[in-house]
């Protein structure tokens, strides 16, 4: 018996006690599964995903199967361990000009973690989800059963592995397409709206941009409801491939939780906002800062203090956009609970995956600090965002209720089956799944 830790997600809520198991090999991740299968497991990589979905009472650590396998330069498909980060890959091919196809707001997390999360990025309306660019996996269902997935091969597993949040298996290893850049920089360009309206509405206009996300004041109201920066990137094309050095600044301790409240991130908000002075503003950025600005700080999550955060993302159709964001950012910003980082972007078509978050319309996202009445109002927050046709991110989820989940993910019986067919269920479970009624 391996000594007992305490882990946690990013949100660092809830913090559990776990045996954890941290293979050099492959064939000590099959004795790993063999030996705590029986009583429900999960892989876990650089516990980035928020909540409680690779938190189990028995958890394999990943991050020691970290290499690069195989690259062809012809067509940008590179091989690799599931639990090599996304950093690295960047780190590796940026310099000889590939990107990752899709991106989430941070490069901490590893490849497998992307599949398991489905991840998307500020592209999804033009170039979908990680998924996408996924050409096959190698999945580990059971010590004896390892298995190549993809869109012609076992493909129904390969559906529900995407975004199955590691209930199917272990992911060992990856193949997925890089995309060709000439630079490390992003001609990027910010837009101010004064509202919720011009920022729904300026999504639409640059909808043929490659990028686009916005930053959302969740606290203003009235006329300034929603008021937001809109900033849209392309890939430079100036050849500059080399990085800069990089000087992350550190949170060193964990933050007294009062510092964070309505009239500090107000304040913030406010600043926020108005340091962009025009109605355009156009600059040359690095990747880093575009696509990863809180990967600067390292710890950040230590800023919410002792009783940790949630983030709270949510999509709803477009049809359903005007009202539904309108009415939603209404309540939000009505229980003064909202967070300096909220974050808005536009999704495309929904894919054939059974569990991913994805689906055409807007997507919200905001951290709240685990206090009291803060589950209340995610209910009500759940309601809401159900009512139009809408769903939460199990990947930043650590709160859903089973019915909420079963309503809003209408092929969780699909994902189900495909788990019973292949005998995963059961033998691959998280708190996650416990509490959605996945693994009861």
């Amino acid at each position: 018996m391996k000594a007992i830790q305490r882990i946690h997600g990013w949100g660092r809520y809830p913090i559990i006690g776990a045996e954890v198991d941290a293979p050099l090999v492959v064939s000590g991740l099959k004795s790993a599964v063999e030996n705590y299968g029986a009583d429900g497991m999960i892989s876990r990589g650089l516990g980035r995903s928020y909540g409680d979905s690779s938190l189990a009472k028995y958890v394999i650590d990943t991050r020691h199967l970290n290499h690069l396998l195989d690259f062809d330069k012809n067509t940008g498909i590179v091989t690799c361990n599931a639990g090599i980060s996304l950093a690295d890959i960047l780190d590796v091919f940026v310099p000889l000009g590939w990107f990752l196809p899709v991106t989430p707001g941070t490069k901490h997390i590893t490849v497998g973690g992307a599949v398991a999360s489905d991840v998307h990025g500020k592209n999804h309306h033009v170039s979908g989800c990680f998924s996408d660019f996924v050409e096959h996996i190698k999945l580990l269902v059971n010590p004896d059963n390892l298995l190549l997935c993809s869109e012609t091969s076992h493909s129904e597993l390969f559906h529900a592995t995407c975004g199955g949040m590691g209930l199917t298996g272990i992911i060992l290893s990856v193949s997925f397409r890089l995309m060709p850049v000439s630079s490390a920089y992003i001609d990027q360009k910010t837009i101010k709206a004064a509202n919720l309206s011009e920022a729904l509405a300026l999504f639409e206009q640059n909808y043929a941009s490659t990028y686009s996300v916005a930053w959302m004041d969740c606290l203003a109201t009235g006329s300034s409801l929603g008021r937001s920066l809109l900033m849209i990137g392309e890939h430079a094309q100036d050849h500059k491939l080399a990085c800069p050095a990089k000087h992350p600044i550190t949170i060193p301790v964990e933050m007294p939780s009062s510092l964070l409240n309505r009239f500090s991130i107000q304040l913030f908000n406010t600043l926020y906002y108005n340091r962009i002075t025009k109605q355009e503003v156009a600059h040359r950025v690095h990747y880093e800062p575009f696509f990863y600005p809180l990967d600067g700080i390292q710890h950040w999550n230590r800023l919410y203090g002792k009783n940790g955060f949630t983030q709270y993302q949510f999509v709803i159709p477009k049809e359903a956009g005007q009202e539904g964001m309108n009415k939603i950012v209404k309540k939000i910003a009505a229980s003064g609970k909202g967070s300096f980082l909220a974050v808005l972007k536009v999704f495309g078509k929904q894919n054939d995956n059974l569990l991913s978050f994805p689906l055409a319309g807007y997507t919200l996202a905001l951290d709240f600090k685990i206090e009291e009445g803060l589950f209340p109002l995610l209910d009500r927050l759940d309601a809401m965002v159900l009512d139009y046709g809408g769903r939460s991110y199990l990947t930043k989820d650590v709160h859903m209720s089973e019915l909420t989940f079963k309503l809003s993910y209408p092929r969780w019986e699909e994902f189900q089956a495909i788990r019973e067919q292949n005998g995963t269920k059961g033998i691959f479970a998280s708190y996650q799944s416990r509490r959605l009624g996945l693994d009861t």
